[in-house]
């Protein structure tokens, strides 16, 4: 296990990160006492459709300027109204 001060960690930030990826254990020492460094692979996004995506929406709009589905969208000011009470 290699075991290293914050300030030398942040400062080779990259080299111990690909050590931890690698399957090497590194271990932080601060005041605080030891911190071991694990790795996480990210899960795989699935692939999105971005084009069936658009053209549902597309599709949405158009029923809405048709005068039909006029419940999937709300009046600007409500949202406006919305987003400043956040």
């Amino acid at each position: 296990m290699t075991v290293v001060s914050t300030k030398e960690f942040h400062a080779r930030q990259p080299h111990y990160l690909s050590m931890v990826r690698r399957g090497e254990h590194v271990a932080l020492r601060s005041r605080g006492g030891r911190y071991r460094i694990i790795y996480e692979p990210q899960e795989e996004e699935s692939e999105r459709d971005i084009t069936a995506e658009v053209c549902e929406a597309m599709k949405d709009w158009k029923d809405f300027l048709d005068g039909k589905n006029t419940d999937k969208f709300r009046p600007a000011e409500e949202l406006i109204d919305e987003l400043r009470n956040l």
